[in-house]
């Protein structure tokens, strides 16, 4: 895949991966914060993250020993101006976007008591 397209797409195509943004919807986080809610290794995690980071959807930064992941809302901007090419879909409201995908990812974060 050499498109940026087609990273935003594939990361966006993971349920995981999307939860993730979900979280990072609200606020910058700690990867060890992120990982939290999951029933998955750290190292697993990680690897959504670099899919993620390498989508360019979200950054990574390294504060003292900490590495914080920030969400980079402009990935997903290129997949609405995408969209928004086949004229069968209305212009996007980004910030209702944002509202849209916070709600429809808050409901897939998966329990991790399951």
């Amino acid at each position: 895949m050499t498109d940026p397209l087609d990273h935003v797409f594939a990361a966006l195509a993971d349920p995981t991966r999307r939860a993730i943004l979900s979280l990072l919807l609200e606020d910058d986080m700690a990867v060890t914060d992120v990982a939290e809610p999951f029933a998955m290794s750290l190292a697993a995690i990680s690897k959504h993250l670099a899919i993620l980071a390498g989508a360019g959807l979200i950054s990574q930064e390294k504060r003292g020993r900490v590495k914080w992941c920030k969400l980079e809302p402009d990935a997903l901007r290129v997949a609405s101006v995408w969209m928004q090419g086949f004229g069968q879909f209305e212009p996007v409201n980004l910030d209702a976007f944002e509202r849209f995908l916070a709600r429809e990812l808050s409901e897939g974060v998966p329990d991790p008591t399951e």
